[in-house]
């Protein structure tokens, strides 16, 4: 009698565990559905989007449906991957999409304005603060497929919280 029951409580204990594993994994399922192709936060800093977002950082909620879908548009704050350093991730804006003929004035060059036509399956963007911003003025149309995400809320810091105003 005592094999059996000691049989019957470690099958009762294996079944405890694999069902606990399972919804372990269903949730990291859920997780990686959700943060890659549905919503996720993103942290993001730095000069080149005052007076929009802060200098030393905010916390945004990034949307990636719309990316996918092509329901982006002009002025619209979207998450990419930089082309010259595919480990980081840069917030900009987007000012023009193919075929746009872009106007604009780099800093580098003083007051003469340049002019750019965005190539089919491009975007160019450029952030709020032209004086502190490495964006399409320096190196050219992004590739669309770059763009992970659209910003659409700001989390962090709570003075903030809310929707994006742009």
């Amino acid at each position: 009698m005592g094999l059996l029951n000691y049989i019957a409580q470690w099958r009762g204990m294996m079944k405890e565990v694999v069902d606990r594993t399972a919804i372990t994994v269903k949730f990291l399922c859920l997780l990686h559905v959700t943060d890659n192709y549905l919503c996720s936060p993103s942290h993001v800093y730095g000069p080149s989007m005052l007076p929009t977002l802060n200098l030393t950082g905010d916390v945004v909620l990034a949307e990636h449906v719309s990316p996918r879908l092509g329901k982006l548009g002009p002025g619209d704050l979207v998450l990419l991957r930089s082309p010259l350093n595919p480990n980081r991730t840069l917030t900009k804006r987007i000012v023009g999409f193919e075929g746009d003929r872009i106007t604009y004035f780099d800093p580098r060059h003083g007051d003469v304005p340049q002019t750019a036509v965005v190539p089919m399956g491009h975007v160019w963007i450029q952030g709020d603060n032209i004086y502190a911003s490495r964006d399409s003025r320096h190196f050219g149309p992004i590739p669309y497929g770059l763009i992970e995400g659209k910003v659409f809320f700001r989390v962090w810091p709570p003075h903030s919280f809310g929707q994006l105003d742009y």
